[in-house]
């Protein structure tokens, strides 16, 4: 690191499970988010800040005036722009020494394959159930920890799903793809603007916490949040052995 860098980052350099040698690693990581939306905003902004060398953001969709309520990462300025595109001009803003890059192709299971393979850790900021399931069979494909988030009206939800730990479930292990409920999103049944924001900072710590190699992770647990009483309800989980996707039968 150079002199810059040190005084950037001299913050994570002074917590002992970081120091010197995790922020290294965090500048040689590369970051796989998948929606620049809600969750896809503080995810990518934190850990651009953070100093995650590269980060890779997916998105198809562009910003809309209504997704300004909680879209934090973008503005009225870009309002037109693909999401994704923006996120770009947000980090580097923050930190122009990451290298960002955006796709603006909807993720499907080949665009999945290629990019889930060349990154470190893989976060999930989407909002329907087909997606989801596509990014964890990619991630299980590739043995590369997922990190999950959702969030609808005043209720979220986070976890890590790390198919390189024997015992861990994977995203479908909780939600199987055969008893997927019917889809709904934000445009018909609204979001807390700051719900998002928590769901997409845990996210994104725990993405950085995997990257650093440092505390446990949400691996085999499913943290659930009623922003209405601001509660936490935490639900254990194992892979499941007829799982269609990481079980052994």
């Amino acid at each position: 690191m150079n002199d810059l860098q040190l005084l950037r980052y001299s913050r994570h350099i002074l917590l002992d499970d970081i120091g010197i040698d995790g922020q290294a690693r965090l500048l040689r990581s590369h970051a796989l988010i998948i929606g620049a939306g809600g969750l896809g905003s503080p995810v990518a902004l934190y850990l651009g800040s953070a100093g995650v060398g590269h980060i890779t953001v997916v998105d198809h969709d562009r910003v809309e005036t209504t997704n300004l309520q909680r879209q934090i990462a973008h503005t009225m300025a870009r309002v037109g722009h693909y999401k994704a595109r923006s996120i770009v001009e947000a980090i580097a803003q923050i930190n122009p020494d990451v290298q960002v890059t955006a796709v603006t192709h909807r993720a499907d299971e080949a665009l999945l394959n290629e990019l889930v393979q060349q990154a470190d850790v893989v976060l999930d900021c989407t909002d329907n159930f087909q997606t989801r399931h596509a990014i964890n069979r990619a991630c299980v494909r590739h043995a590369k920890p997922l990190v999950s988030g959702a969030a609808l009206q005043l209720d979220g939800q986070v976890s890590v799903f790390d198919s390189r730990q024997p015992a861990a479930p994977c995203y479908a292990c909780l939600f199987p793809e055969a008893h997927a409920p019917e889809e709904t999103n934000c445009a018909t049944m609204g979001v807390f603007a700051p719900l998002v924001g928590i769901v997409g900072s845990m996210q994104a710590a725990e993405a950085l916490k995997l990257l650093c190699g440092f505390g446990e992770s949400l691996a085999g647990r499913l943290l659930m949040l009623d922003a209405r009483h601001m509660s936490w309800t935490e639900m254990g989980a194992r892979r499941q052995p007829d799982c269609k996707v990481c079980g052994v039968d």
